[in-house]
């Protein structure tokens, strides 16, 4: 009789979900094991777009300057042309992620991080290596075939695809990160709300210099308008750069209803060849593989001691960049969880609101992708292109827009506006960074509803109000200059107040719960040299914020409080499952 394996939390899938599940959960000291069907880690670029949000994760995880190191760095991301080949004519840019002016003066008064281009066969090494420097267990070639729970625990069953054997793992909570298709979420039950498989997809992987036509208009995109662009897929045909500038990644669409074509070398270099124009040009085939877009979302991420995240929870096409995002967030809202439950600081119930805060976001993400590519649409329109017509017609049709003509003219207005408006795929600021969590783990201060001054999809607007992220702002500490989120996180509470705050500051020293606390002001441990703290903090200098691991405002006091102890342990009482 084989022996059973043991262990605190037992992730299935090594992707961006289970892989910073394992990094977070083995930084706050949590025994875990990942247990993944392949081989090795991801081997193609899939998901690549990593915003601020995610980068803060990371910086508080230890590993943002190993992802910096490696990826595509933010002003290389930003000229996101619409063309009819990249040989082609060009019919206009976006300024994208971050790199407007505009965008980028928010950007930086947002957060402390950049956000960057990391592909996924690049980043899941980072989170690995450094979870299974920390303690992670790791079984490549370990496949989950189900479980059930009880009480006190999950018993997993998994087949060693080397062997050929079972064998199963005890843990105290199951994580199920395996995907679009997630076996576990589907054992465990989770309601889901949508479709799958939309409209088809095809990722072509290949490599080519093609410097000469994008290194003047540096970008991760370059959408292609042509024929049979509109059948399936994503809006159009899409060049997307994995390394400027010689490293690529097409996706094309098909007729889901029709199937995927054979993905022979010769069908992968013809579709190349149409999206580059160009049919002298080296190309090497690296990979194809079909895929479906998907518009579908879990009501409830957990049943019982199972928990999803990532791709098992939201299934959305890649449009604005938020797949591997959320995951991480996902896994991030979720590690601090466990690890406090496990340890006994929180009681079981604080688990119940990884589904209250996170499945709002995930919905988010599945509509505002989907939505995305049907906003491609109207740049087809402008240019009469989505029409049954031969391919001599559109090109017709493109080339009449430089004619001398009032229609023309018109006509330009229309495309220029029509591209404009794909600001919501590509600057959507706002989505990446407005979360705001509404459940048992957050308590509300009784102050008003808000308001939100701009479009809350493309614009961030910082607050302190429990439920948000805290503002970020530069501080100094002697010679140091830290954001506030450096602060915060680490795995505990943190409490920041000012000069006036002891109360607070004693009051946090009294819990049993671990609570960093933060003073800021003149002659303080922190002080705000420019003012932003002063501004952004919404609270008077005696007043306090009380801020969860994961970086999120917890709870909120305005001024000093003759009973700081108690609003401090009736909020801790209420977070952290006990009231």
């Amino acid at each position: 009789m084989s022996t059973v394996v043991e262990t605190d939390v037992l992730i299935v899938g090594s992707g961006p979900a289970g892989a910073s599940a394992a990094l977070a959960l083995s930084t706050y000291g949590v025994p875990n094991i990942v247990v993944t069907r392949y081989a090795s880690l991801a081997d193609t670029p899939r998901a690549h777009i990593t915003n601020q949000r995610t980068m803060e994760v990371l910086r508080d995880l230890g590993v943002e300057q190993d992802v910096i190191a490696q990826a595509t760095p933010q002003h290389l991301m930003g000229n996101t042309t619409f063309c009819t080949s990249l040989a082609g004519e060009e019919l206009g840019r976006v300024r994208s992620w971050g790199n407007d002016p505009l965008v980028q003066a928010a950007h930086e008064l947002a957060s402390p991080t950049r956000m960057c281009d990391m592909p996924q066969h690049l980043m899941e090494p980072v989170l690995v290596d450094a979870a299974v420097a920390r303690g992670t267990s790791l079984r490549f070639q370990t496949e989950y075939v189900s479980h059930v729970q009880d009480a006190d625990g999950v018993t997993a069953t998994v087949r060693d695809r080397l062997r050929g054997d079972t064998y199963k793992i005890r843990a105290k909570y199951l994580i199920g990160a395996d995907g679009g298709r997630s076996r576990v979420a589907e054992d465990a039950g989770l309601p889901m709300s949508g479709q799958m498989g939309v409209a088809g997809s095809i990722n072509i992987v290949f490599e080519a210099d093609l410097a000469e036509y994008t290194a003047h208009r540096p970008s991760t995109l370059y959408w292609v308008l042509a024929p049979g662009a509109t059948v399936g897929g994503i809006g159009a045909g899409l060049v997307r750069c994995v390394r400027p500038w010689n490293e690529w990644l097409i996706v094309w669409g098909y007729d889901v209803t029709a199937g995927a074509p054979d993905l022979t070398t010769e069908y992968a270099e013809s579709v190349v060849r149409q999206l580059v124009g160009d049919d002298e040009i080296p190309v090497t085939i690296k990979s194809s593989s079909a895929w479906t877009v998907n518009e579908m979302y879990a009501q409830t991420y957990s049943a019982g001691r199972v928990f999803c995240a990532g791709d098992a929870t939201h299934r959305h096409p890649p449009s604005n960049g938020l797949g591997s995002n959320t995951s991480i967030q996902d896994s991030y809202n979720l590690a601090w969880k466990l690890k406090l439950v496990l340890d006994g600081t929180a009681a079981p119930k604080l688990l119940d609101t990884y589904t209250a805060e996170r499945a709002p976001v995930g919905r988010q993400v599945v509509t505002r992708a989907n939505r995305s590519i049907g906003e491609t649409a109207p740049i087809f329109e402008a240019l009469d292109g989505l029409s049954p017509q031969t391919p001599e017609q559109l090109w017709a049709n493109i080339d009449a827009r430089k004619d001398a003509t009032e229609a023309a003219e018109k006509q330009r207005a229309k495309l220029r506006d029509a591209i404009a408006f794909k600001v919501y795929e590509f600057n959507a600021h706002g989505v990446d960074l407005n979360q705001r969590y509404a459940s048992e783990a957050i308590v509300p201060d009784g102050t008003p509803d808000e308001t939100f001054a701009c479009d809350p999809e493309l614009h961030h607007q910082p607050t302190s109000r429990p439920g948000a992220r805290i503002p970020h702002a530069w501080l100094t500490s002697g010679t140091r200059t830290l954001s506030t989120l450096d602060t915060v996180g680490k795995g505990r509470f943190t409490l920041l107040t000012g000069i006036g705050g002891e109360g607070w500051v004693r009051a946090a020293e009294a819990q049993d719960a671990e609570i960093a606390t933060v003073v800021v002001g003149p002659g303080q441990q922190y002080e705000d040299p420019y003012g932003d703290w002063a501004r952004l903090s919404e609270i008077s200098d005696a007043g306090a914020l009380l801020v969860r691991p994961d970086g999120f405002v917890a709870f909120r006091h305005p001024t000093a409080a003759p009973d700081a102890e108690a609003l401090l342990s009736d909020a801790l009482r209420r977070i952290l499952g006990h009231a």
